[in-house]
């Protein structure tokens, strides 16, 4: 399953509208085949980890799910290129 889908499936269902608007603007950027800005996926996935972050501590998202999001953002767009 994609990282966004996961994320979603993730939040509590009475937050999931509102917190479907703000992903479509990191999605919008790190799913964007044409950008090729690796600054800005870099600086957009960290972005989206403050994001997680902050869903976690508001108890809309819980901790195990925020652990696993957090490693799929590192490893998808974060981990040195092999």
């Amino acid at each position: 399953m994609r990282t966004f889908d996961l994320i979603r499936d993730a939040v509590l269902p009475e937050y999931r509208d509102r917190v479907a608007e703000y992903l479509v603007q990191y999605e919008n950027v790190l799913l964007d085949k044409n950008n090729s800005d690796p600054q800005l996926n870099k600086d957009t996935a960290n972005q989206l980890r403050g994001y997680l972050r902050g869903l976690n501590t508001t108890r809309v998202l819980g901790m195990a799910y925020w652990e696993e999001l957090d490693r799929r953002v590192v490893d998808t767009w974060l981990a040195p290129a092999p």
